[in-house]
């Protein structure tokens, strides 16, 4: 079982203050969403548990050990990062970029065992790139990119998923499937830790939620417990009028 553990983790740069005093832990079988404004902390968070960047305090461990004495490898093979910029350094096929997803097993493009490539055409099929799977990456759109990017993920198998905005730039029936299949890696065992700015989108699928703010975490529980109109008015500064359904939360702004 493989559980992410962050303890007072803080990041600053210079004087400015980009992450206080956070804890959180990841663990099979949950997705966490974290929700916040622009220049929350999301991204400092999620690269800090990651051992990414540096911390001037805090830790985070992964079953007992600190995350920054992993080799690269080690990490990659327990947790799959899907970044907020995810650049490319070359167009290459969609199935490739895929497969790059198995490369801390040991695989390369052209060279995958068995278990890569069924691992590989499972996150093709799921992310529905069946037909773009020999396009190059430089043919796609924004949010063709995305699902490959996320597919690539998909295809490493890791025990934890760690992804940054993974719905940005796709339509509502593709961000509908995304978040359908992070749900279902974690029913089937994984463990997911999830940045969202659609907060019913976040409430509908996650089983925790996280609210940032000024870098500090302000709020953390059940979509049922957090999603109301006062932490809406304390985390984004809308006037906002909530109601639940069997779907989840109905959330109508109404103004600053």
């Amino acid at each position: 079982m493989t559980e992410l553990v962050a303890k007072n983790l803080s990041v600053a740069a210079g004087d400015v203050t980009l992450l206080d005093d956070a804890s959180l832990t990841l663990r099979p079988r949950q997705l966490i969403a974290v929700l916040g404004p622009n220049g929350a902390g999301k991204t400092t968070l999620l690269t800090a548990m990651l051992g990414l960047v540096d911390t001037c305090r805090g830790s985070t461990t992964m079953d007992g050990r600190n995350v920054a004495s992993l080799t690269p490898a080690e990490r990659a093979r327990n947790i799959s990062y899907l970044p907020q910029r995810r650049p490319l350094a070359w167009p290459n096929r969609v199935v490739d970029i895929v497969a790059l997803g198995r490369f801390a097993h040991g695989a390369a493009p052209g060279r995958l065992s068995a278990a890569d490539a069924e691992a590989v055409d499972y996150a093709i099929d799921a992310c529905q790139l069946r037909k773009l799977m020999n396009r190059h990456a430089d043919s796609l759109s924004g949010g063709e990119l995305a699902r490959v990017h996320f597919a690539r993920a998909l295809a490493a198998r890791t025990p934890l998923l760690i992804a940054d905005e993974p719905v940005a730039a796709l339509d509502p029936r593709h961000q509908l499937r995304i978040a359908e299949l992070i749900r279902e890696f974690v029913d089937t065992g994984g463990g997911a830790l999830v940045v969202l700015h659609d907060v019913a989108l976040a409430a509908r699928f996650a089983d925790q939620l996280v609210w940032m703010s000024c870098g500090k975490i302000v709020a953390t529980g059940s979509p049922r417990d957090t999603v109301t109109a006062d932490l809406m008015q304390q985390v984004y500064g809308v006037r906002a009028h909530v109601e639940f359904d069997k779907h989840g939360p109905d959330i109508r702004i109404k103004g600053s």
